[in-house]
């Protein structure tokens, strides 16, 4: 590996979102990897628990991850993941995982921990912990960890840090609220769908059953290992960025402030929110949220940086601000994303979730000369869709959800918002080496001629479930009759048109822009975006889908009767 040109005084702001600190998270040791065992000393007396069932256990499914509330003190909020719920679920993970790896005895099965910050952290990780090894699988704990690195563990091969693991568990539960969290499962297959999800909640719910016949109770002295895997997956997040870039350019992992940055060059002083806070006491942790957006961007113009960066609580997400304080999220970081893959891949599918904009669709396919191939909403439903395109032979080198999560061919189809990250700064590095430019203008260059409407806005059209309008029938079911309903009414519009191509709710264009309603993935929900060139033209097409549903007296049309109103 030749040297590679530094920053030279190139600066960077960079926010965490008051979660993950990778100055302490990605500690180097010169090559060396913690790796020790210890014990639980946990007390073994049985503990009463309430009674559950499997529909109790279904309901902390959230598509392909699981999530509930971890901690009391909010009203309305009880408590879903106790200790012996999580027990449970880790159980049944194992036993998920011993099916499909179908192993023979003569080799026991390993599985990765990992969390974010979240104040209820260690208390799931012991839990897990316990859950997995009472399967008589090996336990390794990685700490404080980001989702990507979790899945992987199960890539890496290296017997000497425990790896690869045959399974990952990150206890996390993203941009929610502190006293939320949950689970993201991995194999080297990727990250489980809903249907695994399903299964090994099913799974838990019989353990349950069992800690409430035979009685609960926390086992002591389990064997456990720890390993310092975050050092090792920076690492090959350094290797793997600079083999992309055909070892040109210093941006590798160039947002790792104290060990990346600053010795080539970079200067990070202006960065905040570093440290780990469960509470989240700064802002929400999410990138779209407009007080974590506006808390990076003051920090670039504070600090006369030439980019901000922003991340999740878990890091699977990401976002960006250049020198001009332009925001690079949404849209546009999918447009800037897709500018990038397309110089390396020229005419490759870039596939995104359903509410990308048409400006994109036509930026993509117009001027980038690459496919915009519009699915559904879900990261994993993205990243799917790719790997199915792809097994047809349909070339995608890149899913991407507006949400700031995206995954790459070339990283796995990993969800990793730091590798979407340096790839943009390995852009700026390769920029300034080959002179054709300094500073975050070589990012904002790629998405010139990128059309944003005047006016964008999503509003949430709530299902009241208890409304005897839904004559006994779920709220999904409900919902896709006012889906059809407003299908049928827009087909003898002639001053709207239906999209032809489509596979998530109603998308139809008119009056300039656009509007899409669709059903919530999890919630009793119909969230409905619209763009336009023009706030008058926006409330035309919210006047349309007013007229089209308010016979569906269940359907809470306040927000869209608030924003169409003169």
């Amino acid at each position: 590996m030749r040297a590679l040109p530094p920053f030279h005084g190139g600066k960077l702001a960079w926010t965490s979102n008051s979660s993950m600190q990778m100055r302490k998270l990605l500690k180097y040791q010169n090559g060396f990897v913690n790796r020790r065992t210890f014990y639980c000393n946990a007390a073994s007396s049985a503990t009463a628990i309430p009674s559950l069932d499997k529909v109790d256990f279904l309901k902390l499914q959230n598509g392909s991850d699981i999530r509930g509330v971890a901690v009391s003190g909010v009203e309305g909020e009880p408590v879903s993941l106790t200790e012996p719920v999580t027990e449970a679920i880790a159980a049944g993970f194992a036993a998920w995982l011993l099916d499909k790896k179908k192993v023979d005895a003569s080799r026991k099965l390993r599985v990765s921990i990992g969390h974010d910050s979240r104040i209820s952290a260690q208390k799931l990780q012991d839990a897990v912990s316990r859950g997995i090894a009472s399967a008589g699988l090996d336990v390794v704990q990685y700490g404080l960890a980001s989702t990507p690195a979790m899945f992987n563990s199960t890539l890496t091969e290296d017997e000497a840090i425990l790896c690869p693991a045959d399974g990952a568990i990150m206890i996390t539960a993203s941009h929610l609220p502190y006293n939320r969290n949950g689970f993201k499962f991995f194999t080297s297959d990727g990250g489980l769908g809903k249907n695994d999800i399903k299964d090994i909640l099913e799974r838990a719910a019989s353990i349950y059953s069992n800690f409430l016949a035979k009685g609960y109770s926390v086992k002591a002295s389990e064997s456990v290992k720890k390993v310092d895997y975050m050092a090792v997956y920076t690492s090959d997040l350094v290797k793997a960025v600079r083999k992309a870039a055909g070892n040109i350019g210093n941006g590798a992992g160039g947002f790792f402030a104290a060990k990346v940055l600053e010795p080539l060059g970079a200067i990070t002083s202006g960065s905040q929110f570093l440290e780990p806070d469960g509470m989240f006491p700064n802002h929400i942790p999410n990138p779209e949220d407009k007080a974590a957006m506006k808390a990076i961007t003051q920090a670039v113009l504070d600090n006369k940086a030439n980019l901000g960066i922003i991340f999740d609580t878990d890091v699977d997400r990401s976002a960006a601000v250049d020198s001009t304080r332009r925001e690079l999220n949404r849209n546009r970081l999918i447009a800037l994303m897709s500018a990038i893959v397309l110089e390396e891949h020229p005419g490759t599918t870039i596939v995104t979730d359903s509410v990308t904009s048409d400006g994109l669709t036509s930026f993509i396919e117009k001027k980038l000369g690459g496919k915009h191939h519009r699915f559904k909403r879900g990261y994993k439903n993205v990243i799917d869709e790719a790997i199915r395109l792809n097994s047809i032979g349909e070339e995608s080198h890149l899913a991407i959800e507006t949400s700031g999560h995206g995954a790459l061919k070339e990283n796995h189809w990993l969800d990793d918002g730091a590798y979407l990250m340096v790839k943009l700064l390995n852009k700026l590095a390769s920029a300034r080496a080959s002179g054709k430019g300094v500073g975050s203008k070589v990012l904002t260059d790629l998405v010139e001629g990128l059309e944003e409407p005047a006016i964008a806005v999503e509003l949430r059209l709530k299902i009241n479930q208890n409304h005897p309008d839904l004559k006994g029938r779920s709220f999904r079911e409900y919902g896709e009759a006012v889906l059809q309903h407003l299908g049928n009414s827009i087909a003898s519009n002639p001053k709207l048109q239906k999209a032809t191509v489509n596979y998530e709710g109603v998308r139809v264009s008119g009056f300039g822009g656009w509007f899409l309603l669709r059903l919530s993935l999890h919630d009793p929900v119909l969230p409905l975006n619209i763009e336009a060139p023009s706030h008058e033209d926006a409330v035309k097409l919210g006047l349309e889908v007013s007229a089209a549903v308010k016979e569906f007296q269940a359907l809470d049309t306040s927000a869209l009767d608030k924003f169409v109103q003169p």
